[in-house]
């Protein structure tokens, strides 16, 4: 399959692999930070350890934040444009970030990081909407992810040897390097997806109209929303997992390969999950997913409260959960876009900021909670499993595994 328009085009693979580029610089401006942390806090005073966890917390509320605002820009200018300028700010702002003399500005430089990150995220959804669909929206939305999710996978290991190599602000310039690798490879290859009978004029009543459309989708909604509650838990994860590693584990510069080696389970499972989807249906999987994860979270909570748990079954259960979103992500997120492909644009803007800042939110709280031991966390996947469940079944009216393509 070739995917072609404005005079480019592009193969199928080549096409997943740029989309997943785009996603991935997230996950690389994330968790390539992780092993800087102690000597960020250490060089910018940061008096209270878990404040520096707001090195994610900020560019993630950035990057919700921009979303929302991009929308309806995307759904006027096309993808192309709003993407390229947007790779550009990832990249000025990480630049700036490198040289900023306090902590203070190092947070707002980050924010700005993820303003533009913001970018990747609603025009990635929205030409895999415009190209596809259905189940197969569904299965590219798994691959996307595969390639993505690579990123977890050798970012942290990619930060460790930056800083044992080189002062800590050599991570910006790798995420410039990155940045500016991906803005050149959409310049030149990818197609503008956008068909111009589908712009919407950039005026209020439109604007209102598209952001009506997507707000009184109530199922769209639920399923668009709820892959943030989950990705509360996550970030949340993330916010702690060099302590945990480092101080509770004492695994010292080995822990990148440890969360490393869990990122890898949930590329796994978003690769199966593009196998499986085709099948059995979205709705199948990752509501089965969704009901193991709470089960799952909560024996990890309840394992957590005797002491310290073993690190073979720390990173057994750990894994699982991460391999059971990879399934609950992907299919929730072709859920909520598959109605609204008229207002593909506006809808991924929407879900993106809801997700992301909703998301960094609950991930900065349950972070805060941090206490020396993996309590808190736990308690954190099981509550908000157990709030995007209850969002699930609102939006089916009560009834899981429905077998319907179309949502209710």
């Amino acid at each position: 399959m070739t995917i072609s328009a404005a005079g480019r085009s592009l193969s199928r693979l080549e096409f997943i692999s740029l989309v997943a580029s785009m996603m991935a610089l997230n996950a690389m401006a994330i968790d390539i930070m992780l092993p800087a942390f102690p000597l960020i806090g250490a060089a910018l005073s940061v008096a209270d350890h878990n404040h520096v966890q707001f090195v994610l917390s900020s560019y993630l509320i950035g990057f919700g934040v921009g979303q929302l605002f991009l929308g309806p820009i995307v759904d006027r200018y096309g993808r192309r444009n709003p993407l390229l300028l947007g790779l550009g700010v990832y990249a000025l702002a990480a630049l700036a970030a490198a040289i900023s003399p306090d902590f203070g500005l190092l947070l707002a430089f980050r924010f700005l990081q993820g303003l533009g990150a913001a970018a990747t995220r609603v025009v990635a959804m929205s030409v895999v909407r415009d190209t596809f669909s259905g189940r197969a929206m569904a299965e590219v939305m798994s691959l996307v992810f595969v390639v993505f999710m690579a990123v977890p996978v050798i970012a942290p290991s990619i930060g460790q040897v930056i800083v044992l190599v080189a002062p800590w602000q050599f991570i910006f310039l790798c995420m410039v390097a990155m940045g500016s690798a991906v803005a050149l490879w959409a310049y030149f290859r990818l197609p503008e997806t956008l068909a111009p009978e589908n712009q919407r004029p950039l005026k209020s009543g439109v604007i209102v109209e598209g952001f009506g459309i997507v707000f009184s989708n109530r199922a769209a909604m639920m399923y668009g929303i709820a892959p943030g509650v989950i990705l509360g838990a996550l970030f949340g994860f993330l916010n702690t997992v060099q302590p945990i590693y480092t101080e509770i584990y004492d695994l010292g510069t080995l822990f990148p390969f440890a969360f490393g080696a869990v990122a890898l389970v949930m590329a796994g499972s978003s690769f199966l999950n593009s196998r499986l989807v085709g099948r059995f249906g979205m709705r199948r999987l990752s509501h089965a997913a969704l009901l193991g994860f709470i089960v799952l979270s909560g024996f990890w909570f309840f394992i957590s409260l005797f002491g310290v748990i073993p690190l073979w079954l720390f990173m057994l259960t750990i894994a699982s959960l991460m391999f059971l979103f990879g399934f609950i992500a992907n299919n929730f997120n072709a859920l909520a876009m598959d109605p609204l492909g008229e207002v593909a644009g506006t809808a991924s803007s929407v879900f993106g900021f809801l997700q992301t800042a909703g998301g960094a939110i609950a991930g900065a709280i349950i972070g805060q909670f941090y206490n020396g031991s993996v309590t808190p966390i736990a308690l954190g996947y099981l509550v908000l499993g157990v709030i995007a469940l209850a969002m699930v079944l609102f939006a089916e009216r009560g009834v899981l595994f429905r077998t319907g393509h179309q949502p209710i």
